[in-house]
């Protein structure tokens, strides 16, 4: 399991750190698990205090056995949150990967690229593992657009909001054609 903690001032995003939960020497009990997420949530929210706790939302998969862990882990997360009066919010797969790429079906390696290039972040292995912090810190960084933060960690304008205020240059580069509106008769 993946997390991340982002710290926002201003228009500054700073990761504070990201990483993974890795429960293979835990062996196959289920509960240790879940107990293991749970007391690392705890101190994880104990270290760093945040306000807020975004969680990517249950994904409908082909596996109803994987998809029952996912939902408990992610339930234990929450609950752990909770328990510290920590509010949460849930965003869907591809809102994180749209928010943060600009494209819903984006693979998890695009969305770790365009996390360096975005928070300017050193190069980093990009171990199946490993991805599982990136998607973490995907889902931070799209609760901070969001709540209306639509910036760079740069500081500079998101694409969206370049097109919202440059409509001519919509399809300028890909020889898109716009369509005439039609003439009354």
């Amino acid at each position: 399991m993946g997390y991340a903690l982002i710290e926002v001032r201003g228009q500054r995003v700073d990761v504070l750190c990201y990483d993974v939960i890795n429960m293979k020497a835990l062996g196959s009990n289920h509960a240790v698990k879940l107990k293991r997420i749970f007391d690392r949530m705890l101190e994880l929210i104990d270290e760093y205090l945040p306000d807020e706790l975004a969680i990517e939302a249950p994904f409908f998969g082909v596996n109803v056995q994987s998809m029952l862990k996912l939902g408990r882990a992610q339930g234990v997360a929450i609950a752990a949150a909770l328990s510290r009066q920590i509010p949460y919010v849930e965003y869907a797969p591809t809102k994180v990967k749209q928010s943060v790429t600009g494209s819903g079906n984006s693979t998890k390696e695009q969305v770790a690229h365009m996390l360096r290039q975005t928070l300017k972040l050193p190069p980093i292995a990009e171990a199946s593992t490993f991805l599982d912090a990136t998607d973490a810190l995907a889902v931070a960084l799209c609760h901070h657009y969001m709540k209306g933060n639509n910036v760079t960690a740069s500081g500079g304008k998101s694409w969206g909001k370049f097109l919202a205020e440059n409509p001519e240059r919509l399809g300028a580069s890909t020889g898109a054609v716009k369509k005439k509106a039609p003439t009354k008769s």
